[in-house]
């Protein structure tokens, strides 16, 4: 059988379905879960103002809104999976929360001296490429595609080496490190995005 390919869609053959398992995604925007994507932007600033206040050293609150954040990129999505609200919005805001707090984070930090400034531009650039791809997705398919979990996973070993740097930025040794395991893990998920990406194009389906 002749198989045809026109504008990304595979015709004559069943879609090949990428995710684990379908799911009801809802065009809603005011859930839980969404609000609390949100949130994690809204923390990163009382973070720096303290910081600043407190004579750039680490207190309580800090440490609290911190964790808060951390916290939160999984509290979205698990509240957005038991109360049945997982969203279009929320699958677009979900990532964007998380790639905006992280640049407020790192700006800050990049500020005071303490990451080197080739990896800032590497960071931004592949977030705007991933960005990108998730709208050229939508744009096509009319649909946001989900995260992939080498992302979260790239998420947390970013979150590791920002709260090194932060915290204890004469731990150079450990913050090296950490900075290689980023590196690392950032490009096997942009090519992990990429791939998804490409058969999303090639006609699989997805939630």
């Amino acid at each position: 059988m002749q198989v045809n390919f026109k504008i990304g869609v595979l015709q004559d053959k069943e879609p090949t379905f990428i995710d684990e398992k379908k799911v009801n995604v809802r065009k809603i925007l005011l859930t839980w879960s969404n609000l609390i994507s949100i949130s994690r932007i809204l923390a990163t600033f009382p973070i720096i103002w303290l910081h600043q206040q407190m004579g750039q050293t680490a207190m309580p609150w800090i440490t609290l809104l911190i964790l808060y954040i951390i916290v939160s990129d999984y509290l979205d999505g698990l509240i957005a999976r038991l109360t049945n609200q997982i969203s279009e919005w929320g699958k677009m805001l979900d990532p964007i929360a998380d790639k905006v707090a992280a640049l407020i984070l790192f700006l800050y930090v990049f500020s005071l001296g303490s990451i080197p400034t080739p990896f800032l531009i590497f960071a931004i650039i592949r977030d705007l490429f991933i960005m990108s791809g998730s709208a050229l997705i939508r744009h096509r398919a009319g649909k946001v595609p989900m995260s992939v979990w080498s992302g979260k996973i790239a998420v947390n070993v970013l979150s590791a080496y920002w709260l090194v740097v932060f915290y204890r930025p004469e731990w150079v040794k450990l913050g090296d490190i950490l900075l290689g395991a980023t590196v690392s893990i950032m490009l096997y998920s942009f090519f992990d995005y990429f791939h998804r990406f490409y058969l999303i194009l090639k006609g699989a389906d997805f939630n």
